[in-house]
């Protein structure tokens, strides 16, 4: 698998990547919009990204089943650790272009921050094409940097990402938008710091700590991107 993408943020730091998915949308605006759009209960979902495995357990609440997909072999390992016990889930080391299933495997998929950030992803696209069974709906999770606080903070650290290229490029494949606003929230000022300093430089997150001296969050918008098949 030689064209993964690495993530250093969760590759590296898993622990402090836990805090963050802790801390990301505790109010579960994220899960209120996909369920609205497509509930999951009594179908079969795919995870792809599951990194660590932190959302299997939730869908695994109520899906009939549930597969993670994750490229990483020490984060496929935390992930089969998480959802032992749980008969209904199971987690494959593959690419997001390659999972190894069957035509038609899935009802609901699901990628939160994996590596679906518009052009690049095309073979993902596909992928997602032939394991969603007609009817079913796929999602993904994507920063939006246009608006939030940490959106200002996204734009200054990446200037080069243009993100109206991003939406137009799944305007142009198909895929629908819901606008979320949710919080990036920790329970104190250390995880606060922990968690800034795997998502930015040391630079970048040096400002952003100077900038927000007491805080131990803020807002933060998401783009929920989603088509049916």
């Amino acid at each position: 698998m030689t064209d993964i993408i690495p993530s250093p943020n969760i590759w590296e730091t898993p622990d402090v990547y836990e805090v963050e998915n802790l801390g990301v949308d505790r109010a579960h605006a994220i899960e209120s919009a996909m369920r609205s759009i497509a509930d999951w209960a009594g179908r079969d979902v795919v995870d792809i990204g599951c990194g660590t495995g932190f959302h299997l357990p939730l869908f695994a609440s109520t899906a009939r089943s549930v597969v993670g997909v994750e490229p990483h072999p020490p984060l496929a390992a935390l992930a089969r650790e998480r959802i032992s016990g749980m008969p209904q889930c199971s987690v494959l080391e593959d690419g997001a272009a390659s999972i190894g299933v069957p035509d038609g495997s899935f009802d609901v998929a699901h990628a939160r921050w994996s590596y679906f950030f518009g052009p690049g992803s095309e073979p993902g696209l596909a992928e997602l094409a032939r394991v969603v069974r007609p009817g079913g709906t796929a999602f993904v999770i994507d920063n939006d940097a246009t608006r939030s606080t940490f959106g200002s903070w996204f734009r200054r650290a990446l200037p080069h990402y243009d993100a109206r290229a991003v939406e137009r490029f799944w305007e142009r494949h198909g895929w629908q938008r819901e606008r979320l606003d949710i919080r990036w929230d920790f329970d104190s000022r250390e995880d606060f710091e922990a968690v800034v300093a795997i998502e930015f430089s040391p630079d970048d997150a040096d400002l952003i700590l100077a900038e927000h001296p007491d805080a131990t969050g803020v807002d933060y918008a998401v783009n929920l991107w989603w088509r049916h098949y």
